[in-house]
Parts: C-alpha cells; sequence; structure tokens
C-alpha cells in the first residue's frame, strides 16, 4: 500500500480529517472523470497532501466517472477521503448514509476542519431541533452543502425522501456497508431498505459502498442489496503488518487482571481500547484500572449520551489513557495513535475482531491486539443466541465457531484472519503474531477422540460438553447419579487426562468437523457423519499441544508463562534470564525449575528487581531463595535496566487482589492433617490444578508440604522413583515434554505435577 506524504506542516494523514487551504469548490462535470494531475491539485489544495494513499485515486476516478463503485479498504487505509474529495469538487451535495448517529457530529466536525466554511458539511437525524434542520435544509437548497451525513432511518420518512429529491446531487456513499448483510459483523435491518429509498430518490447518481471489513460472501450480499449496476470493486490487502496478534488463555480473574494491568503499566501512557461484552464489565474494569493508578473510563450504551460524548472527547484528547468498552465504542473514531486492543471477551465474529483490532496503529506504528480466551465466554455467547429465530443462532453459531477456530488455530494468525476475508498469505512466518513467535507443538490424539465418540454415543447424543467430560473422567456428580449414567461402559474412560484435556479436544473436535453442537438445544452434542466415520475408521487427529493444557496449566512453565511474554513481560529480558536459568542449572547440577520456576522469571522481566528485597516480591521467590540464587539474576537485572533506561515500577502491587497468605496456611494445615487433595480443594471452591498451581508456588519459596500420602495413592513406588530420577536430570520445565519422555506418556498431568512439587520440597532448598 503506497504511503502518503507530507508537504505542509499540518497536514497529518491522507484519511481527509485535517486542514484544508481553501474553501471547497466544484471542479468538475457530473461522470467525466479529471484528469490525474487536476485530482493531484485537488488532493493538495483540499487536504494538503501530495500524493495518494493506496489504491484512492483510482477509487475517485471510478466514482467520478460515474460508475457504481465498492471498496473494501481496512481501517486505517483512507476510506473517507474516497467520498470526501469526490463530494468537494463534484457538482451538487453528497448523501452519507452512516449507521451512528453519535459519531455523526465528529464526521461533520473532521469534514469541517479541513474547510474555511461550517456549512460544507451537515449531518441529519433525531437529535436535531427543527430550527437546527431548518438551518440544514437551507444550506442543501443554497448549494453551500458539499456532503450531508444521514442515518438510514432519517430516509425512512416520507418527507425527507421528498426533499432530497429535489436536491442536485452528487451521489450517495453507503459507509460501514457490511450493515447491510446478515453475515457482517453490525448487521442493521435498516440497511435493507436503501436501495429502496435510493432509487425513490434519485435513480440516476451513482453510489459508492465502502466497509473496512468483508468476506466474500457479505461482498455479494452487500452488492446484491445495495443493487450495484456492474460496480468497479476495489479490495485492498487485509494485511495490517504493524499489528500484533496473541491469544491469552483467560483461567483465573485475578492474574488476568493483573496480566492486563502490568501490560498497560508497561505501555507507559500509550493510549488503549479494552473491549467487553457487557455493560457491567466496562465498569467493573475501568475502576480496577483506576484503582491502580491508570487513567481509564467506561464506555458503554447504558450511559447517557452526553456522558458517553464526554467519555468519547476524553479518550480522544487524551485526558485518559484506557476506555474499557462494549462494541459500541469505536466505529468512526480516527484516532491514529492508539497502541494496544485488547478483548477481555471473545468477540462474536472475526469480523468484529478484525475492525476492533484495526483501531489500533492506525498511522501505520505499533499495535498490539490481545484476546483473552476462554471457552465459557464462548459457552456465554452461545447462550445469548438460544432465544433468537433459527436463522439467526444459525448464522450466529457459525460465526462463532470461526472465532473460537481463530482463537485455538496453531497456525499463523495472519495467515487465518486474511484466509477468512478470501485473501492469500503467502508468507511462512510473519513475525508478528503468537503462533509465529511461538509455534505450539501438535501431539496426536486419534485414540482419545475414539472415546469422546464412544461417550456421547453412549449418552444416546442428549447431553452437552460439561456433562460429557464429566463421564470421560469418571466424576459423580447428582446428575450423573439421578440418570445412573455411573453404570455405562464409557463412564471413567478418560481418567488418565485432566478435564480440560476433554474440553479442548470437544471443542476442535467441532472445529474438526466431527462433532455438531445444538445451540436451541442447551449445546447438546451430536455425532456428524464424518464423526461416525471416524468411529468405524480411526485415522490421525492431531491437536494443538498448548491449548490441550492452556486452562488446567496456564501459569505453568513453557504453557502459559511463555504466551504471557507479549503483553505483561519484558520478551528480551525474559528470554535471557531463562538462558541464564539454564546456565546456573548445569552449574548446580539442577533441574532449571528448581532455581526459579518461570512465572518467578516472569515477574522478573516485569518488575526489573535489582536487589533481594525486590526479588522476594517476585512470585515463589522466598528469602532462602533469593540469598541462595538471586545473585546472577539481580546482576543480568540491573546491567540491563542500566543499559536500556528502562523505568522500573515502584513498588507494583496488583491492587484488588485476593491476598493469598491466607491460602498458604489453609493449605499447610489441611495437608498436615492428611486431608484428601479434593476435598481441600472442594472446601475452597478451587478446581484440581488451581489447587497445584498453588502448592507448586508454596514449595519453590522453600515451605515443606506433605502429599506423601495424597501421592501414595496415586502412583506405587517405583513409578515415583522413576519420575523423581527424571527430574533430577531433565533440563526443560515443561510438564507436556515430561509426559511424552516418561513411559510414553503413562503419566498423567496431575500425577506429574504433584510429583514435582515433591521433588521440590526434597531437592528445592
Amino acid at each position: 500500500m503506497a504511503t502518503t506524504t507530507k508537504k505542509t506542516s499540518t497536514a497529518k494523514t491522507a484519511k481527509g480529517t485535517k486542514t484544508a487551504t481553501g474553501s471547497p469548490t466544484n471542479g468538475s462535470a457530473k461522470n467525466v472523470a479529471p484528469t490525474s494531475a487536476s485530482l493531484h491539485e485537488a488532493l493538495q489544495e483540499h487536504f494538503g497532501f501530495d500524493a495518494f494513499k493506496g489504491n484512492q485515486e483510482a477509487i475517485i476516478q471510478s466514482l467520478l466517472s460515474g460508475k457504481d463503485t465498492f471498496v473494501i479498504k481496512p481501517t486505517g487505509g483512507g476510506k473517507s477521503l474516497c467520498y470526501q474529495l469526490p463530494a468537494i469538487i463534484s457538482p451538487g451535495v453528497a448523501i452519507i448514509v452512516s449507521p451512528l448517529i453519535a459519531l455523526m457530529k465528529n464526521q461533520v466536525d473532521l469534514v469541517r476542519s479541513y474547510s474555511s466554511k461550517d456549512d460544507v458539511a451537515h449531518f441529519l437525524n433525531s437529535t436535531l431541533s427543527k430550527k437546527e434542520i431548518r438551518t440544514v435544509q437551507d444550506d442543501l437548497q443554497s448549494g453551500r452543502t458539499k456532503m450531508l451525513y444521514v442515518a438510514p432511518e432519517t430516509l425512512t420518512k416520507q418527507e425527507n425522501l421528498e426533499f432530497f429529491a429535489d436536491l442536485k446531487l452528487s451521489f450517495f456513499a453507503v459507509d460501514e456497508a457490511h450493515c447491510i448483510s446478515e453475515w457482517g459483523h453490525d448487521f442493521r435491518p435498516e440497511y435493507r431498505r436503501l436501495r429502496e429509498m435510493m432509487t425513490q430518490i434519485n435513480p440516476d447518481i451513482p453510489v459508492i459502498a465502502l466497509t473496512a471489513t468483508a468476506t466474500p460472501k457479505v461482498k455479494s450480499d452487500i452488492i446484491q442489496n445495495l443493487g450495484l449496476q456492474e460496480p468497479n470493486v476495489f479490495i485492498s490487502s487485509f494485511n495490517r503488518p504493524n499489528l500484533y496478534y496473541e491469544i491469552q488463555p483467560k483461567i483465573k480473574k485475578d492474574q488476568t487482571l493483573k496480566n492486563i494491568v502490568r501490560f498497560i503499566v508497561q505501555m507507559k501512557d500509550k493510549s488503549g481500547i479494552i473491549y467487553t461484552l457487557n455493560r457491567k464489565t466496562t465498569e467493573e474494569l475501568a475502576d480496577m484500572l483506576v484503582a491502580n493508578g491508570i487513567k481509564a473510563v467506561a464506555y458503554h450504551a447504558g450511559l447517557d449520551s452526553k456522558l458517553r460524548a464526554e467519555r468519547q472527547d476524553m479518550f480522544l484528547n487524551e485526558d485518559v489513557q484506557v476506555i474499557v468498552a462494549t462494541i459500541a465504542f469505536g466505529m468512526g473514531i480516527d484516532k491514529p495513535d492508539i497502541r494496544f486492543v485488547i478483548h477481555y471477551n471473545i468477540p462474536k465474529s472475526i469480523e468484529n475482531y478484525y475492525q476492533e483490532t484495526g483501531r489500533a496503529g492506525r498511522d501505520g506504528l505499533e499495535g498490539k491486539c490481545i484476546l483473552y480466551y476462554s471457552h465459557k465466554d464462548v459457552a456465554k455467547l452461545e447462550h445469548l443466541m438460544r432465544d433468537k429465530p433459527l436463522s439467526e443462532r444459525e448464522v450466529g453459531a457459525q460465526l462463532i465457531n470461526e472465532t473460537v477456530a481463530y482463537a485455538e488455530s496453531g497456525v499463523c494468525r495472519r495467515k487465518v484472519l486474511m484466509s477468512y476475508f478470501g485473501e492469500d498469505y503467502t508468507t511462512k512466518n510473519c513475525g508478528e503474531c503468537d503462533n509465529c513467535l511461538h509455534p505450539k507443538e501438535q501431539v496426536e490424539a486419534k485414540d482419545n477422540a475414539v472415546k469422546v465418540l464412544k461417550a456421547i454415543r453412549g449418552l444416546d447424543e442428549r447431553f452437552a460438553t460439561d456433562y460429557t467430560v464429566n463421564i470421560l473422567i469418571g466424576r459423580l456428580t447428582p446428575n450423573i447419579t439421578m440418570f445412573r449414567h455411573e453404570g455405562i461402559a464409557e463412564f471413567g474412560i478418560g481418567k488418565d487426562e485432566p478435564d480440560h484435556y476433554w474440553g479442548s479436544l470437544i471443542r476442535q473436535m467441532l472445529l474438526g468437523g466431527l462433532l455438531s453442537k445444538e445451540i436451541e438445544d442447551y449445546g447438546v452434542l451430536k455425532i456428524t457423519k464424518a464423526g461416525e466415520a471416524f468411529l468405524k475408521k480411526p485415522k490421525s487427529f492431531p491437536i494443538v499441544l498448548n491449548n490441550l493444557y492452556e486452562e488446567a496449566n496456564a501459569d505453568d512453565e513453557e504453557g502459559g508463562a511463555e504466551t504471557a511474554v507479549g503483553t505483561a513481560v519484558d520478551e528480551k529480558l525474559f528470554e535471557m534470564l531463562k538462558e541464564l536459568r539454564q546456565k546456573e542449572a548445569k552449574k548446580k547440577q539442577l533441574p532449571p525449575f528448581v532455581i526459579f520456576l518461570e512465572t518467578s522469571l516472569q515477574d522478573m522481566a516485569t518488575l526489573y528487581p535489582t536487589n533481594t528485597q525486590e526479588l522476594e516480591k517476585c512470585s515463589g521467590v522466598s528469602k532462602g531463595k533469593a540469598m541462595r540464587y538471586g545473585k546472577p539474576f539481580i546482576e543480568m537485572v540491573a546491567k540491563y535496566v542500566e543499559e536500556n533506561n528502562i523505568e522500573r515500577p515502584d513498588d507494583f502491587v496488583m491492587k484488588s487482589v485476593v491476598n493469598k497468605s491466607g491460602n498458604k496456611v489453609y493449605i499447610i494445615q489441611q495437608t498436615d492433617k492428611r486431608i484428601p487433595l479434593e476435598t481441600i480443594a472442594k472446601n475452597k471452591g478451587w478446581r484440581m490444578d488451581e489447587m497445584l498451581e498453588e502448592m507448586e508456588t508454596i514449595a519453590a519459596s522453600g515451605t515443606k508440604l506433605n502429599l506423601d500420602y495424597a501421592i501414595d495413592e496415586m502412583l506405587d513406588e517405583h513409578e515415583q522413583e522413576d519420575i523423581l530420577e527424571y527430574f533430577k536430570g531433565c533440563e526443560t520445565s515443561s510438564l507436556q515434554v515430561a509426559q511424552q519422555e516418561l513411559s510414553d506418556g503413562n503419566f498423567n498431568w496431575e500425577q506429574l505435577k504433584i510429583m514435582r512439587i515433591k521433588f521440590l520440597a526434597q531437592y528445592g532448598m
């Protein structure tokens, strides 16, 4: 895409939003395209730029020659200039349909900012008084107005249609044209009537439709519903090379919030947006950020329009750093220096995601796009669709499945996104997404996929994912007892893997077409024809290893901590600390995790400790451990801070996060009493993996835990010796690798985790 160059110091972008050097003039006759030279003169005169960006000139030539024109141009590509410049230099007024009344004033203000006269552009919608409407109509009839922004609802009023029909019009522009399609990410039923209304006003003028995102299906839907006649179609690349894409597992709420705060602190006052699915969460997150010294406000449809406008202006004027918003915020916002977009919940579709992440880095500079993913969020989206008409449920289900496929994919994020929009991305490694920077390992799941299919068949295809997982792992619940399903042959056939493994496998089987989910029937799992064929003749079914344990092991080595590098951690320092840990481990003939857990290194690469007292504030680092192993790590951090002029966070503490010291005392007391681990976890409302993570942090910090009573029930003496012997010589911190190397994976994650806790207790201090 060509880069726009600047000739004057006042010009900022080629998007038609800043300083003009003269008054609008009618510069061309209708249906006669101007020469390239005259267009460049008009661009310089009205916008102050020397060159067009990408295919802007060709689009403008198409529209001015009288052709219907369809434009797909990513956010930041300069869509608005494609109709603003033609409107200024054409006789008459251009009617521009825009979906959001709340943003029309901003759009008009931006247009006026490059003209010497305010009447160059107006908006007409239900917010205006009768006197204001009269002023707009007078300016339109006088010919002074070149652009009129209207909501589709404005065109539904017969008196407006008749008024517009008497005006001299240059063309129609339909902005955010994806709103016309049921398959688009922001479908508006009123957009379906646009063709009918435009025909009634003036059937002989050209139409330009513009959108930042459209799949091939949406593209054809737009062309058909707007009745575009043999349109010239211009599709720019969907690749935004300056954007970095990353998916983070969202497991423990407090850890997720802590990661978000750390990341924003690390971004050092750079502007960002956090998107959530509901109003309550926007308020909670904004309050949490403010409590941690970050200037933030919430934005959602429940606020009155005046307050929304105030908060939007606060963000645009950089009075606040972060705006926490529902998807109502952002469409039409022209802030080029948004440096990060965080999705706290999974979006409803890939198009939503692409549109929202596209608000980062519109100036071509850095933009980080972080999505926190949880299958529970997916279930919430599906639940919200249950009461909708069947056609909407079917569309919604497909859009959600495509988003889940993106989130759980192990291939280049950029390749998946561009493929979704019908563009082939051939670069093998984009270098700007988590999957390319940290490739995920795949494992064979053929046998376990068969177990899933058998369990679903044993349940007569009448139950949802959670129930099926409980059957697989052999967990007795009141419902299972009520239906007497503990007696079926499939009960407990998957007890060697944690429940999160089975949940992720089922999701990947859904994506792989072996299963389907009946959303209108409470998410009941069904076996597809492909699933039946697989059951008869199983074949290879590789799945992404990292996703299997993302929920059970989000804070563990290699699994979750490594994916956190892009957000809360100084990645370069983190890698340096890992290398140092490897050297120290070899020197002391210890496994790396005995020196420091990877979560400890993650904290070091965030907090930059330069003395032992600061080092002790890192997760899993006791005073003794800091004294024994900390010196080379402190020295490396101190040197790194000095060489890179790092501003260290002062005594970083995530406020509002639960104090876990009480948990530590509780665990020690309960294990001393030899209480079963399942009972300890149940009494606290923890999952087993959550409790084991907490236990490992306790053991790593030097506190002895008596777990032999629980271990003896899980493993015999020889198995324990084999695992301990393996840990003595291993050079990795990954339990997934350990699982593969130890007896071909005969040990499950919980067995290895609890044995590593024992190993830390025996050899760690």
